[in-house]
């Protein structure tokens, strides 16, 4: 069977849903408003014949639309998002009462300068009839913007979802690496002989690293504080096999408590380990993490060789992934900085948690 009305309908599904969303339409969003406005306004009944009301309708125009702009970008943000619902109905009810008093005292002044006399429009119908309009658009604004938001937040939970069956694939070939193993052990079996103590030392942090690589990685969110150990962990084990290799983990603020998706900054200490291979001068890794209100500084600081060639402009496919994986989860809520110098690596991540 032909897909191709189900196609065609998918793609017109799309591009309305590409229209609502996106930012690059968000003009022509604002202008149909407008637009949709000023129709409704024009064919309303006497807007042309009565000149108070003329007057009124364009009070009114500017009244709607400052309305529409507070509650996008100020009342439901702050409150619908945020579940205050009793918050959000005490600002629309103040709206309503501020809104009638300025059309109503604004329709008996022009009233009163055509005919030197009031007419009065404060009567109970007029009064119901406002107050269903308003609250009628109040709620229309409301609809239409948790349903973008919905939108939104399927798509990235989409996209989520694909980068991290990405990210476990590649977690799953790079779980274990036979090379490091190897090595590693090498090193233990010497040390039972030499340094027994030292070697079962060795094994214990490997078991750590190992037991937290393979299951409590799998968590979507974990402690800093295990995240840290594990990359303690991974560079003691890598100092053990380089002769003159130095690292050091720097922690301020209290760091207790506060929870991270796992496997965050090992990335940035590989490629650090990766790229700092010198067999000449000494090489060193410095991490830093600090905290400070509700911000997360974290810093990568490497030594390399001075033949070294520089990264490419992306900066290797991990240091790729993990930027995505970062823009995914926390979107405009964090800094990467990444400076590749002659003779040093550094990455500065800032993530607002």
């Amino acid at each position: 069977m032909e897909p191709t009305k189900i196609d065609g309908v998918n793609e017109g599904n799309d591009r309305l849903l590409q229209f609502i969303t996106h930012k690059k339409f968000r003009v022509y969003r604002h202008l149909a408003l407008i637009l949709l406005l000023i129709t409704f306004l024009l064919n309303a009944k006497d807007a042309l014949t009565e000149p108070a009301n003329t007057y009124i309708k364009i009070l009114i125009f500017f009244i709607f639309l400052s309305l529409f702009y507070i509650n996008i970008y100020y009342l439901i943000p702050r409150f619908i998002f945020r579940e205050r619902y009793f918050a959000y109905s005490f600002w629309v009810a103040g709206l309503l009462a501020i809104t009638m008093s300025v059309v109503f005292i604004s329709h008996h002044y022009l009233q009163h300068l055509r005919s030197n006399k009031f007419e009065s429009l404060s009567n109970i119908s007029t009064a119901v009839v406002f107050s269903v309009s308003f609250c009628t658009t109040i709620a229309a604004i409301v609809a239409v913007k948790l349903f973008q938001r919905s939108i939104v937040m399927s798509q990235r939970l989409n996209a989520l979802e694909t980068a991290t069956m990405q990210s476990e694939l590649e977690q799953l070939k790079n779980q274990i690496n036979p090379h490091f193993l190897f090595n590693t052990l090498n090193n233990v079996n010497v040390l039972t002989q030499t340094d027994p103590a030292k070697a079962s030392q060795i094994l214990i942090r490997l078991s750590d690293l190992l037991h937290y690589q393979l299951y409590d990685s799998t968590m979507n969110k974990v402690l800093l504080t295990a995240d840290i150990r594990f990359i303690e962990d991974f560079l003691n084990l890598e100092k053990i096999r380089r002769d003159v290799f130095d690292f050091d983990i720097t922690l301020n603020g209290d760091l207790s408590g506060v929870l991270v998706p796992p496997l965050l900054f090992i990335t940035f200490v590989e490629n650090a380990v990766k790229h700092n291979l010198d067999a000449v001068n000494p090489s060193y890794v410095y991490i830093s993490f600090e905290l400070e209100d509700n911000v997360l500084y974290f810093n990568c600081l490497n030594s390399k060789p001075a033949t070294a060639a520089p990264l490419n402009r992306k900066g290797g496919l991990g240091l790729v992934n993990v930027k995505r994986r970062m823009e995914l989860l926390f979107p405009d809520a964090h800094f990467l900085s990444i400076d590749d110098k002659k003779d040093q690596f550094n990455v500065e991540l800032k993530l607002n948690i």
